[in-house]
C-alpha cells in the first residue's frame, strides 16, 4: 500500500534560532502508514504554493502562541511568545489547503490556529481569562504521557467514529484555548469545564484538530492512534 507524503509544520527554538521536531509527530504518522516530512519555515509565496501542491496531507503542530492581531485583539501581558514568520506561513498555507481540500490535522496550537484563521478568537491566557480554569489542569508538567483530565466526545459525529470512544482521558499542555468558535467549525469534544478540546470543519474532506497531544500517547492509547490512522488514510485516498 502506498505511503503518502505528509508535511509537518516545523517547531522553532527562539533561543537557538533553529528548527526542531518532536519525534512523536513523525513516528505517529510513520506508524500509521505515512511518510512524515518536516517543512522549512518560510513566507515565500512561491515556495508555500509548491508545498501545498506537493504533499498529500498537513499536520499543524503545537508551539508558539498565535499573534492576537490575527483575531483582532491587543496582546495581553499574559500572552506568551509569538512567531510572526510561522503565523504568516501557516496562514498562507492553510488558505491554499482549504481551496485544494487537502487533509489537515491540527494539534494544540494547530487547533487554535485553524479557529483563528476561520475568524474565531482565543483566550490569550486561560488562568487570567477563563472563569473555570482552576477546576482542571490544562497546563500539566511532564511527563506528558500522564493523563490530565477527561474529555467528552460529541455523539453522532464523524470525529466520534474516528476516535471510537464517548469519553477520554487526555494529557494537556496549553494556556490558550478557543473562546469564540468559528461559524465554519463544529466543536466535537469538550473538557468538563467547557473548554473546547476538538473541532472539525464539516464542509471539508478532512479538517480535524485536537487541543491535547496525541503524539505522546498514541502508542499506548488506541483512540489517539485512531486519529493518526484516519488522517493518514484520508491522505492516502486524496
Amino acid at each position: 500500500m502506498t505511503r503518502p507524503l505528509i508535511a509537518i509544520l516545523p517547531l522553532y527554538d527562539d533561543e537557538k534560532k533553529s528548527y526542531w521536531m518532536l519525534p512523536g509527530y513523525m513516528k505517529a504518522i510513520e506508524d500509521a502508514g505515512g511518510i512524515p516530512v518536516m517543512l522549512p519555515l518560510t513566507t515565500n509565496e512561491e515556495i508555500i504554493s509548491s508545498i501545498a501542491t506537493t504533499y498529500r496531507g498537513f499536520l499543524f503542530t503545537g508551539g508558539h502562541d498565535i499573534k492576537p492581531d490575527l483575531y483582532g485583539e491587543k496582546k495581553r501581558k499574559e500572552c506568551g511568545p509569538v512567531n510572526q514568520e510561522r503565523d504568516i506561513m501557516e496562514s498562507k498555507l492553510f488558505d491554499q489547503l482549504l481551496t485544494l481540500d487537502k487533509p489537515v490535522l491540527g494539534i494544540c496550537r494547530g487547533l487554535q490556529l485553524i479557529n483563528v484563521l476561520l475568524d474565531g478568537t482565543l483566550y490569550q491566557d486561560l488562568p487570567s481569562q477563563f472563569h473555570g480554569w482552576k477546576a482542571l489542569n490544562h497546563s500539566q508538567k511532564p511527563p506528558y504521557t500522564n493523563p490530565s483530565h477527561s474529555v467528552r466526545i460529541k455523539e453522532g459525529t464523524l470525529f466520534q467514529e474516528i476516535i471510537n470512544n464517548e469519553s477520554l482521558m487526555v494529557n494537556s499542555c496549553h494556556h490558550q484555548a478557543i473562546k469564540d468558535l468559528s461559524s465554519q467549525l463544529e466543536a466535537v469534544a469538550y473538557a468538563e469545564d467547557g473548554v473546547i478540546e476538538a473541532i472539525t470543519m464539516p464542509t471539508k474532506r478532512f479538517v480535524h484538530a485536537v487541543q491535547w497531544h496525541p503524539e505522546f500517547t498514541y502508542h499506548e492509547e488506541e483512540y489517539n492512534f485512531n486519529l493518526f490512522r484516519a488522517f493518514v488514510d484520508a491522505c492516502r485516498h486524496f
